[in-house]
């Protein structure tokens, strides 16, 4: 099956987008798919803030780029837009990173306001990085996320059936078994 990079740009050690982001990879995976996780915020922030395209941590993140088949990116929406930690990574990429590849955005936030992040401000970088096709995405409100004492992750039953559909039209796009789950629930 297909390699898949699956990117969080959240700050937050303890963020819903990146807890959202292992729970849809475990999806992937259980679909057949080679998931690799990649938290923006481990990169080292000398390299993110000084621009420094060089720097190793810098290297292997385009390495990833580079080998994924598609990739899923996640960010939480501040002030109707994606996160700045993100938009660092973004453009520190070579210009056609997403070249050929099949990419998933997602976003979570705290109101309905800022739904259209997804469309107006995320996917129009994401389409002029080259992808070859950017399926349809996913905004998740906060609230809609929970995180028990225990770590485990429950979405609500709403946004849990949309983000399985959006989930699995990627992987459908990327020739993943998109059925596995679904006959298991």
């Amino acid at each position: 099956m297909a390699t898949i990079l699956s990117v969080s740009g959240s700050p937050s050690a303890t963020s819903r987008t990146a807890r959202l982001l292992r729970h849809l990879d475990a999806r992937l995976t259980a679909q057949g798919h080679d998931v690799i996780p990649l938290d923006v915020r481990t990169l080292p922030a000398e390299a993110l803030l000084h621009a420094d395209f060089a720097h190793p941590a810098i290297t292997e993140a385009t390495a990833l780029f580079g080998q994924a088949d598609g990739v899923v990116i996640g960010t939480p929406v501040y002030k109707a837009a994606y996160s700045g930690l993100l938009k660092s990574l973004l453009d520190l990429l070579p210009q056609y990173a997403l070249t050929g590849k099949t990419v998933l955005p997602l976003a979570t936030g705290g109101t309905t306001a800022h739904v259209l992040a997804l469309d107006y401000a995320l996917r129009p970088v994401l389409n002029s990085m080259g992808p070859a096709h950017i399926t349809p995405g996913w905004f998740t409100l906060d609230k809609d996320i929970t995180v028990g004492d225990d770590g485990t992750l429950t979405v609500a039953p709403g946004s849990a059936e949309a983000l399985a559909q959006v989930t699995d039209a990627f992987s459908a796009a990327l020739g993943g078994r998109t059925t596995l789950l679904a006959a298991a629930g």
